[in-house]
């Protein structure tokens, strides 16, 4: 299952591999125009941590761990 969200100009990818009946593992992943060359996140999957989850927590959990990470790399100084 896929999901692309954007956040502030730049896209998250989701996805969600199935782990057992009706729970998920989310990965994420950050692309868009504006790439720092020592930020790993961008055009690679990333795993996150604490699942497995249901389908609907995998989402959001999935999705505010990439916007976090978005805003880190966008405003690293608070």
């Amino acid at each position: 299952m896929q999901r692309t969200l954007n956040y502030r100009g730049l896209d998250i990818y989701i996805e969600l591999r199935p782990t057992s009946k009706d729970m998920f593992e989310p990965w994420l992943r950050i692309d868009g125009a504006t790439r720092d060359a020592g930020t790993a996140a961008f055009g690679t999957l990333i795993k996150v941590r604490g699942g497995p989850y249901s389908r609907r927590w995998a989402y959001f959990v999935a999705e505010i761990a990439g916007q976090t990470s978005i805003d880190l790399i966008l405003c690293p100084e608070g």
